[in-house]
């Protein structure tokens, strides 16, 4: 009969947040850039809404738009906006490191707040002009 197997100490699993793992700037934005592809299909299937409306007629897009007009669509097409321009600038961001560009920590942290305040700056600026036409 042998004995029993001794036990291993092994590292802790990097997604236990709490008191084991102290969430990063790299981890929470690739965290967003998941959740925000998620929301892009949710969204995708609301601009599939639309042009069904439209091409349904004027009564069918009457009443879509009074939904898209509400506040809680306004704040669905800002969400939806921000999602996409922010996975825009992120995948610009990770073009760079396939090029072999920013690889350093500081670079890494660098980059993902310039794209976080990129995201954010795109989507006033496209709200801004969709306002101003």
């Amino acid at each position: 009969m042998s004995s029993p197997a001794p036990q291993v100490k092994r590292p802790l699993s990097p997604f236990m947040i709490g008191p084991y793992y102290k969430p990063q700037l790299t981890s929470m934005l690739s965290i967003v850039h998941r959740i925000c592809g998620v929301g892009l299909s949710v969204g995708s299937v609301l601009l599939v809404a639309w042009f069904v409306s439209l091409a349904s007629g004027p009564w069918a897009y009457a009443a879509f738009a009074r939904h898209v007009d509400a506040w809680y669509g306004q704040l669905l097409l800002l969400g939806w906006s921000w999602a996409l321009l922010y996975h825009l600038c992120n995948g610009v961001r990770h073009l760079a490191w396939d090029l072999g560009y920013g690889y350093s920590i500081p670079a890494v942290y660098r980059s993902g707040y310039i794209m976080v305040a990129t995201s954010f700056a795109l989507t006033a600026a496209a709200w801004g002009v969709a306002y101003v036409l």
